[in-house]
């Protein structure tokens, strides 16, 4: 699928299994987030929405404005970090490169690159929306 020139109705026609979207104050920001520090693709950006993908996965990130008549916006916390209990898993991400590229853009490290009895090297990096990305490689 050309995601830069998906129809908005063709896009939606096509989502399958379980879907991701992420409700964010600034779409470019989280865009530009995601593509430094994860190697994202960026598609259709717009200051009210996103198509990202990572490896075959694709998500969506909406701006606040896009949710006006959405039930959802009424209850987003007004102080930060409003995804505070979401991890977003990057399982093909390598967490000590990504703290590395988290760290040089002032990103907040919750856990540095960490052995994980579950047999994972992760870390959690927060975005400025509060959505903990935990980039993990098998050990």
């Amino acid at each position: 699928m050309d995601y830069e020139k998906v129809s908005a109705e063709d896009f939606g026609k096509s989502l399958r299994g379980i879907g991701l979207n992420l409700l964010v104050r600034d779409v470019r920001a989280t865009s530009a987030f995601l593509e430094v520090l994860f190697d994202m693709g960026i598609h259709r950006l717009s200051d009210d929405f996103a198509i990202v993908t990572y490896g075959d996965e694709v998500f969506q990130l909406h701006g606040d404005g896009t949710y006006h008549a959405n039930p959802l916006l009424s209850i987003l916390p007004e102080n930060p970090p409003r995804g505070a209990g979401i991890e977003v898993r990057l399982y093909d991400t390598d967490p000590d490169a990504a703290v590395a590229r988290a760290d040089s853009l002032g990103a907040m490290i919750l856990q540095p690159p960490t052995d994980k009895p579950h047999g994972l090297r992760e870390a959690y990096i927060l975005c400025d929306d509060g959505y903990a990305w935990v980039p993990s490689r098998p050990l």
